[in-house]
């Protein structure tokens, strides 16, 4: 089956109105704050500042952790001269993947800048994308995403999870956080914005929409649909995907988006996204492994009925279809 990728559609932007998929990053170093710490490190023992510590830590690790920019910037000029600048602590993290994880988008850009691989991965098998998506970091994504074409968008960590997939399942955590403070938390709402902006600028920049995991065979809408993940499913089926019935109609184990949507019993979303998915091309005719369509695994009672009817009535299909 041939599908088209979004970004075929070149005029096409992920963005909301208003966005721009060139943030702002990297404002210039303190030049008396760099030259001072330069001077620092050249009065410290040698071994000090290129060795590491019971933890696998050197000095760089320490001052990226603490977000000691400066600082950071002289030690990583002096690992980079003895061939140490992508040195890993005990979780197999470079100097690089601890500025990711610690939300420092400014020492991200330096370490790229001075060489630190951009591909390095942990012990989990995550780059800096991985954690990038994972935490919802735009500032940060966006750092990693200018060293485009180096920065490989399709990796795979070792749970078979691209970085689209990371920041769908992500996503989808703060989205169920949110829902369950009765959308009030303003913290989670900004967290949630950014990490839809990561998923965003993630297929701005080339991330295949049809890449599954590999455990089950997910796209980033069957991860969407199977957590109800109302926003994340709206958007997805607003690209102008060219083969767009065929991508809803793609398999996870034998499950369409759709079967997944009907199984999201007591979800207050359900009936949204099970008429999005039909109207976007998808198939209520097509079983599942077990031989059951769409229909058959609504919930029971009046309002699975309903649903029922629905979803026959929506696909123009008589109900004995569903025998």
């Amino acid at each position: 089956m041939a599908i088209t990728d979004p970004s075929m559609a070149s005029s096409w932007s992920p963005l909301g109105p208003g966005q721009s998929s060139q943030l702002s990053f990297c404002p210039s170093l303190d030049a008396t704050k760099l030259e001072e710490a330069r001077m620092l490190l050249s009065g410290m023992d040698y071994s000090r500042t290129t060795c590491q510590d019971e933890d696998g830590d050197t000095i760089l690790h320490i001052y990226t952790a603490k977000g000691l920019r400066e600082c950071a910037f002289a030690a990583a000029e002096r690992l980079r001269d003895v061939g140490r600048l992508d040195a890993k602590e005990h979780k197999g993290k470079t100097a690089l993947l601890v500025a990711v994880t610690a939300n420092q988008p400014d020492i991200v850009q330096d370490l790229l800048s001075l060489g630190a691989d951009i591909n390095a991965c942990d012990v989990k098998g995550q780059t800096a994308l991985h954690l990038a998506a994972h935490y919802g970091f735009p500032r940060v994504l966006q750092a990693i995403l200018s060293r485009r074409p180096v920065v490989n968008l399709e990796a795979r960590n070792f749970e078979g999870m691209t970085p689209l997939h990371c920041a769908a399942i992500s996503h989808g955590v703060t989205m169920k956080a949110l829902s369950a403070t009765g959308l009030a938390d303003v913290n989670l709402q900004t967290k949630a914005a950014e990490k839809l902006s990561c998923v965003q600028m993630l297929l701005s920049e080339g991330a295949s929409l049809l890449s599954q995991e590999i455990k089950s065979n997910k796209t980033v809408l069957h991860l969407a649909v199977k957590e109800g993940n109302i926003d994340l499913v709206r958007y997805l089926l607003r690209i102008p995907l060219p083969n767009m019935k065929d991508f809803v109609n793609m398999k996870a184990h034998g499950h369409t988006a759709l079967h997944m949507a009907a199984g999201l019993h007591g979800n207050p979303h359900q009936e949204e996204i099970l008429q999005l998915l039909l109207s976007r091309g998808a198939d209520p005719s097509i079983r599942n492994l077990e031989n059951d369509q769409p229909a058959h695994l609504l919930q029971s009672g009046l309002q699975g009925e309903h649903k029922r009817f629905q979803l026959l009535r929506s696909a123009g299909l008589a109900p004995q279809l569903l025998e």
